[in-house]
């Protein structure tokens, strides 16, 4: 039964150990992207607002909760680069547990309650990254993406680009799909990028252009397909 003197270790476990576990299970998949060329790579601690940037890392408000890591798409070697890359997380994981076990066996670390902890949530965080499913936000677990990788399904990484493009002739702006096929047309230039966002939101890895005249192109949202 859950009492008073249980609280301490709730405050260790959820404000000090995930936050542990989920940072070194980020930079599993940073290692990855970056030995495998990843470009302009970062990673997100917690969610919410930004509290502070220290190089790539970003520590936000409810840094005990969530975590993702981002970086562009890889020069060469995609599919099993990206294997890599979504593995790393889970392989930093299995790491740690293995590196607190050896140094407790070697009386390095005594076993406490701290240890019992990172390696208790440290196996939650596998099971549910390995799992292959997908998430609501539009996001899949890592476990579905080295799945269907290891299937040759290449679509959870390919990118795809729509466009909110105005045509003169029709006096309408068009949301174009990554095909280049018209989804709808609008007279009013923001519902366009609204209805672009929320095609691009529901198909990661994707991102949203504008053109305004010809030539003038600019990003206005970008939805990576990213490790978790």
């Amino acid at each position: 039964m859950f009492g008073l003197s249980d609280v301490p270790k709730f405050i260790l476990a959820f404000f000090i150990v995930l936050p542990v576990i989920s940072i070194l299970h980020e930079f599993g998949h940073v290692f990855f992207a970056w030995i495998m060329g990843g470009k302009n790579i970062k990673v997100s601690i917690g969610s919410g607002k930004s509290i502070f940037k220290i190089g790539m890392l970003d520590i936000r408000q409810y840094y005990f909760w969530y975590g993702l890591c981002t970086f562009e798409n890889l020069p060469k070697r995609e599919r099993f680069g990206n294997i890599l890359i979504f593995s790393g997380g889970v392989l930093f994981n299995i790491i740690g547990i293995a590196a607190i076990g050896l140094l407790i066996q070697h009386d390095v670390l005594e076993a406490n309650i701290f240890t019992y902890q990172f390696t208790y949530f440290s196996w939650y965080y596998i099971f549910f990254a390995i799992l292959p499913m997908p998430y609501p936000d539009g996001n899949y677990s890592d476990g579905k993406i080295v799945w269907d990788l290891i299937k040759n399904k290449q679509d959870v990484i390919k990118e795809r680009t729509y466009q909110v493009k105005w045509i003169d002739e029709e006096q309408h702006w068009h949301v174009l799909d990554h095909n280049n096929s018209v989804v709808r047309n609008y007279e009013d230039e923001e519902e366009a990028i609204k209805m672009a966002i929320q095609i691009a939101e529901g198909n990661k890895p994707s991102r949203v252009l504008s053109e305004r005249t010809e030539g003038e192109v600019k990003e206005i949202h970008n939805y990576p397909r990213t490790p978790l």
